[in-house]
């Protein structure tokens, strides 16, 4: 699916290590795009994020990273910028060339991946191979070790993985999200209240956080999760609309994952407007319709995760129910 890919101008890349499941997501604006960001999760894991304050100077992002290796993917950045610098985009710096402006966030997937920790090799080869076409999903990049429904524990939870979704109006328009999903809490579809992937009971079927939250079940230590997004639009938004379309996005996110923004969750959304749209934009109708894409991403990102031995996936469920 095209996904994201879909707004003119945003290309986006994946690198995976062969042997760990873990690596990064890359999402390049060409010729730059305004940049919003909001982080409502209590634990978040980020960089660049207070360049994004409309009260700061520099307005155009080059950029957005979106790794695993907790905190150690943070120099993922180094690479994207490399390359960024390599293709002569980013902040111009008269005789000393160009600074890129990449931003990023982090998942914590450290239990799973195995030694590897996503690094500037990483950034660097999915800078390279971003494209504009189709984008792959699942257990893919920043995906490949992200996992949901830990409530109770890891026994019990689920593969999750990286996820788009695009919508486009008559009149142009065009909004898409990326998420990587990494929730410690279920993902629901939002259409029908109905457990996508969650904490699975010896029993089978569902816990459901819902009912896990209100005290029915006894909940596990949930610390060292993250989902983190990419929003984007052709419309033409300036640096507070960008941001407030990041912070209508969140809804998305609240809506497909239950509970959302906890204290151990560094929940993120990034927004990026390329301007691509000759007529003016109504900020709200991009941040509903940014919402949206965000919850269809989130379900897809999990629906599409390969599972592992100790970690199903959704598809894995489905097989095994038939």
């Amino acid at each position: 699916m095209d996904g994201i890919a879909l707004v003119e101008g945003i290309r986006v890349g994946h690198f995976t290590y062969p042997d760990d499941w873990t690596g990064c997501t890359v999402v390049i604006a060409d010729g730059g795009a305004v940049g919003g960001v909001d982080v409502r999760g209590g634990a978040p894991g980020t960089v660049e994020t207070d360049l994004l304050d409309p009260v700061n100077t520099v307005s155009r992002v080059d950029a957005v990273f979106l790794s695993g290796g907790s905190a150690f993917g943070l120099d993922v950045r180094r690479g994207v910028m490399r390359h960024m610098e390599e293709v002569g985009q980013g902040f111009p710096v008269g005789a000393s060339g160009v600074v890129p402006i990449v931003p990023g966030a982090i998942i914590f997937d450290l239990g799973v991946a195995g030694s590897r920790r996503p690094g500037p090799d990483c950034g660097y080869e999915a800078a390279t191979r971003a494209t504009g076409g189709a984008v792959a999903e699942g257990s893919v990049g920043a995906g490949a070790g992200a996992t949901v429904g830990k409530m109770l524990g890891m026994e019990w939870a689920m593969k999750g993985g990286v996820g788009t979704s695009a919508v486009t109006l008559g009149s142009g328009l065009v909004v898409g999200a990326l998420a990587v999903v990494n929730a410690v809490g279920d993902v629901v579809d939002p259409m029908t209240g109905e457990i996508v992937a969650g904490a699975r009971t010896p029993e089978g079927g569902f816990a459901d956080a819902r009912r896990i939250v209100r005290g029915e079940y006894h909940p596990a230590e949930t610390g060292q999760n993250t989902t983190v997004a990419v929003v984007a639009t052709n419309a033409k938004l300036d640096k507070a609309q960008a941001t407030k379309v990041a912070q209508m996005a969140h809804d998305g996110l609240a809506r497909a994952i239950v509970p959302s923004h906890t204290p151990s969750d560094g929940d993120t959304v990034f927004s990026l407007a390329t301007g691509t749209l000759a007529d003016a934009a109504n900020v709200g109708q991009v941040g509903a319709l940014a919402a949206e894409v965000l919850a269809d991403a989130i379900v897809r990102a999990v629906r599409s995760a390969r599972g592992l031995p100790s970690l199903p996936g959704v598809q894995d469920l489905e097989s095994a129910a038939r």
